[in-house]
């Protein structure tokens, strides 16, 4: 017997199709209004929220926060040099869009901390992610045995200093095993050798 959150998962398998992708257009144009960080009553995808730590208790809040899309571009200048040579190839960026959806997150609601992101749809131009947010200082987070590691005090910061999910992905720590020797303690150790 499938569980409701299978059903959840399935549906945002393929956003585009099913009772998700006859949402998608109304959605989008909602949003598009909204505030870079709007504020929302509960997440869009319960089952991927949970699967992250949310809980629909206090000191929980959930915002959708709206970034660019794309790469970074440089033009072609006249220089007489090599394409490969001039820097404009393959510039990839040193943070991913997720990553800075959740700084702007944590910057929107300075009391928090930002416990994790997933995506929720974008468009030609931006992207939306929904970002969990905790209080490290609420009651009912300090006696939740789930989730009051994120007051301690090396928490700080999560989004900022990369210890999220996707800011891990980011520093290269999410590959183990050989190959990823050089990567710890940090991308910098190792001559910078590490991605």
């Amino acid at each position: 017997m499938k569980s409701f959150y299978s059903f959840i998962s399935e549906a945002w398998g393929s956003p585009r199709e099913g009772y998700v992708g006859a949402l998608r257009q109304d959605r989008l144009k909602a949003w598009r209004k909204d505030l870079t960080v709007q504020r929302i009553e509960r997440p869009t995808r319960l089952d991927r929220a949970r699967t992250l730590g949310y809980k629909a208790k206090q000191g929980i809040v959930v915002a959708r926060v709206k970034v660019r899309r794309g790469g970074l571009r440089k033009s072609r200048y006249i220089r007489n040099r090599r394409t490969r040579h001039m820097g404009m190839a393959k510039i990839t960026m040193a943070k991913s869009i997720q990553r800075i959806a959740e700084e702007r997150a944590g910057r929107r609601f300075r009391n928090m901390e930002v416990l994790n992101s997933y995506w929720v749809g974008e468009d030609g131009k931006h992207k939306w992610y929904e970002v969990i947010l905790i209080n490290p200082n609420h009651p009912a987070i300090k006696t939740d045995k789930d989730l009051n590691w994120v007051c301690e005090t090396s928490h700080r910061g999560r989004a900022e200093h990369g210890k999220t999910s996707a800011g891990k992905r980011g520093r290269g720590l999410m590959v183990k095993g050989k190959g990823a020797e050089k990567r710890r303690p940090s991308i910098r150790s190792h001559g910078s050798r590490g991605k």
